[in-house]
């Protein structure tokens, strides 16, 4: 890319984001920004630190967090206070409490302030809940990304398989589709798409392709608003 761009992909839980915005940083050229492993990390934090029950003290400690981002060979690296969290915050439990941590507006508020942050060094893709519509409102590209609940579950089953967390996979879409209420119902930052968002389905297709289009689609929208 010629110049400094911006593209923030949204989506529900499991819907792929993760996966999409790795590859379209690297076929772009860009920086990957994971939001989403910001906020489990935090979660993990607040669980691990027993402060989970008690606001005052959750947003005490979050604001004294120091949250670091590294993308290496192909995976996010996440530490917190120095610490490399990366495997810690990809468990059942932190996956049932990020959306109940995630919707407290000071949690939200210091996060965004990281992400805004990074945003300005350089082209980014980011990908989260609200990067459409609250982070990045001004995103040069923005993607909403979906698939069937039945699918997203599947996808997040075979990652807790491979880690051999020992879960089924009515655990996992239940857990889902409690996500899914809470992320759309919240007040602060709710899940929602983008008015000028490009919706894209990817229950039918495979990763390449979907990265194929998405790739040509971003493109053609720069190559617009650089003329």
């Amino acid at each position: 890319m010629s110049k400094k761009i911006i593209v923030a992909i949204d989506g529900p839980a499991g819907s792929g984001k993760s996966t999409a915005a790795k590859l379209l940083a690297e076929k772009l050229g860009c920086i990957y920004l994971d939001t989403g492993a910001m906020y489990r990390a935090i979660t993990y934090t607040v669980l691990s630190s027993n402060v989970a029950d008690d606001i005052d003290k959750l947003i005490s400690l979050v604001r004294s967090l120091d949250i670091k981002l590294e993308f290496k060979d192909g995976l996010t690296i996440v530490f917190v206070n120095g610490e490399n969290v990366t495997d810690k915050i990809r468990t059942p439990e932190v996956n049932a409490k990020v959306s109940d941590i995630s919707k407290i507006p000071e949690v939200r508020a210091e996060l965004v302030k990281i992400q805004r942050s990074l945003g300005e060094k350089g082209s980014i893709v980011a990908e989260g809940r609200d990067t459409t519509t609250v982070v990045f409102p001004e995103a040069d590209v923005k993607i909403y990304l979906t698939a069937e609940l039945d699918t997203r579950a599947q996808r997040r089953l075979k990652e807790f398989l491979e880690k051999d967390q020992n879960v089924t996979f009515n655990d996992v879409k239940e857990n889902l589709s409690k996500r899914d209420t809470i992320d759309s119902s919240r007040k602060i930052s709710p899940l929602r798409i983008a008015e000028d968002a490009i919706q894209f389905d990817n229950n039918s297709v495979s990763i390449d392709e979907e990265i194929d289009q998405l790739v040509k689609m971003i493109n053609e929208i720069i190559k617009e608003k650089v003329k």
